[in-house]
């Protein structure tokens, strides 16, 4: 105190500098809602995704937070940021799919993985079926790499990756409708025909699969990536997380 008396100037000064560096250095606020009481591989992906997103935070300067608790999927909290992520789970009270709606169609930013489209029946929650294009069909098994095809995305979000890739591996989903079919959707990543059939135990045996896509009505983007501890072990995949989620924070067009 005795400090802050003796040089009042030159301390303040130091101190609106701080946060004005601070400021400017945050560019936009993420929350990640994540679940530990789930399969296991998806928590094994939500940690790997944790520690992938705080490094990006660090390197390009936006706040990155997590959650367990999925009441945080409120009016109250979601107003703090511009973009929240669905790591390995999804709402199922009304409240937090009410809260989630009204935020998306106020101009709020979603990167969904894997586990964050599984949606078996229309019935179950007719909005987010209408945002994502689509509802869940099936499924291969076990995890397996799989060759992608890669078309031009918003603001170059696919950038860098050539027009096919080896995605490493994973459960891959199939849809019913295919999402291409929603005149808002707009797929960036497909499953190539030369990856059919893929599985052994559960099979995808043909197809059109898409894998990642937006709906140009709202700023999101759903990818399929997200089982087990191995999806971030290729780089130019890696980059494709990271350009999902700077491109929805800042709202570039």
């Amino acid at each position: 105190m005795r400090r802050l008396a003796r040089f009042p100037g030159i301390l303040t000064a130091v101190f609106l500098t701080t946060v004005l560096v601070h400021a400017q250095e945050i560019n936009f606020r993420v929350l990640a809602f994540y679940s530990t009481q789930v399969e296991q591989d998806h928590v094994d992906f939500a940690k790997q995704a944790i520690a992938f997103y705080q490094d990006l935070a660090r390197r390009e300067h936006f706040s990155f937070e997590t959650t367990t608790d999925w009441n945080d999927l409120s009016s109250k909290v979601l107003k703090n940021y511009q973009v929240i992520l669905w790591l390995d789970n999804f709402p199922t009270e009304p409240a937090q799919k009410a809260a989630f709606q009204d935020y998306m169609e106020h101009g709020g930013g979603w990167l969904g993985f894997h586990i964050a489209g599984f949606m078996e029946r229309r019935e179950n929650w007719p909005w987010f079926a209408d945002f994502l294009g689509t509802v869940f069909y099936g499924n291969s098994w076990p995890p397996m790499p799989a060759t992608l095809d890669v078309a031009d995305s918003p603001s170059n979000v696919t950038a860098g990756l050539p027009k096919q890739f080896v995605s490493p591996a994973n459960e891959w989903y199939s849809w019913n409708p295919s999402p291409r079919k929603s005149p808002n959707i707009r797929v960036m990543m497909t499953l190539d025909v030369k990856n059919y059939p893929l599985g052994f135990k559960d099979t995808l045996t043909g197809g059109d699969i898409p894998v990642t896509w937006t709906n140009t009505k709202y700023r999101m983007i759903y990818t399929n990536m997200g089982h087990g501890s191995k999806i971030f072990d290729d780089p130019q995949q890696n980059d494709f997380f990271a350009r999902a989620l700077l491109w929805l924070g800042r709202r570039t067009q």
